[in-house]
């Protein structure tokens, strides 16, 4: 399952910067368009990362960052999806099949905090 989550939370990251290049280049768009990027794939980075946990504790912590991370993206995403004149479906689809992606992790990623909570008790 780590694996499964290593290629998806990297896949997010690049289907992120891949829907990116669909926006305009001005100064709103810039503004949420780069915070997408940066969250998006923070993502993936920190839930690599928190396969490398020092102990039980660091990995839960790395994972949190992973779980705010992916929040935050679906949050740029939905912004994204209420500005953007949406006349391309194609999209309009990406975009709301990346916020369920990215609801699908942070669901994941919350289960795994609590799996490893309970084994620190």
């Amino acid at each position: 399952m780590a694996q499964d989550l290593k290629a998806r939370t990297k896949k997010f990251a690049i289907d992120c910067g891949k829907l990116c290049r669909s926006f305009p280049h001005s100064r709103e768009y810039n503004a949420y368009v780069n915070q997408l990027i940066r969250c998006s794939s923070s993502v993936g980075a920190n839930y690599r990362a928190s396969q490398r946990g020092k102990s039980t504790a660091d990995f839960i912590n790395k994972l949190k960052i992973v779980e705010e991370e992916a929040d935050e993206s679906h949050f740029f995403i939905e912004i994204l999806l209420e500005l953007y004149d949406l006349e391309d479906e194609n999209v309009k689809n990406e975009m709301i099949r990346l916020c369920k992606e990215a609801n699908e992790l942070v669901a994941i990623i919350v289960a795994s905090i609590n799996t490893a909570k309970s084994k620190l008790k």
